[in-house]
């Protein structure tokens, strides 16, 4: 049977473009966010047997509407948490644009790392590890995940074999959904990026 591997980002929140969250306590969607994430349970046809989350409270918020939808529980996944933005943690964009270490993390995914945070790299070991486990672990059904734009983005460069260096070129937009298949053959990116209706 094939499997299918939902990965949702959260819906919108009043910090969105203006401050790196990263994993600062107390980020929760806005009435635009959940209005999204409403819309987003449209996307998904076929029932989930399993919706997980990221423990921040804006990618569970997102998860808890979507389980509305299907009579499910929300697992906490800690695998698929938002990237550890270290000491960037909390910073407004427009004071990360004069850091010489936030220019080099945007050039060079691959080789650099926020201040006393985590690499690319390890956080799309650690989300990558999880789907393959999925993949190993249920035989059929669909899953849902809802984490964040990162993670997202890391998974599906992983699964497109695209350098995390060129991470620009995937978008992960508030609550859209990017689909990844399980068969036989391995996982495959089936969409990516769809978006709610505006």
């Amino acid at each position: 049977m094939v499997q299918t591997i939902h990965l949702v980002r959260h819906g919108h929140h009043a910090l969105l473009g203006q401050m790196l969250c990263g994993r600062m306590a107390g980020v929760e969607l806005d009435d635009c966010g959940c209005r999204q994430m409403a819309c987003c349970a449209e996307l998904i046809r076929h029932a989930p047997s399993a919706v997980q989350a990221s423990p921040q409270p804006r990618a569970r918020q997102s998860a808890a509407i979507l389980a509305w939808r299907f009579c499910l529980p929300v697992e906490i996944v800690p695998a698929v948490d938002e990237i550890d933005c270290g000491d960037w943690t909390g910073q407004p964009f427009a004071s990360l644009k004069n850091d010489p270490g936030w220019a080099r993390w945007n050039e060079k995914r691959g080789a650099s790392c926020p201040p006393n945070g985590e690499s690319m790299h390890i956080m799309q070991q650690r989300v990558v590890e999880h789907v393959e486990q999925l993949g190993r672990d249920r035989t059929d059904g669909t899953v849902v995940i809802v984490s964040h734009a990162e993670p997202i983005r890391a998974a599906l460069l992983h699964y497109s074999g695209t350098p995390l260096d060129n991470f620009l070129l995937i978008e992960v937009d508030p609550a859209s959904v990017s689909t990844l298949v399980v068969d036989k053959a391995g996982i495959r990116i089936a969409q990516i990026n769809q978006r709610v209706p505006a």
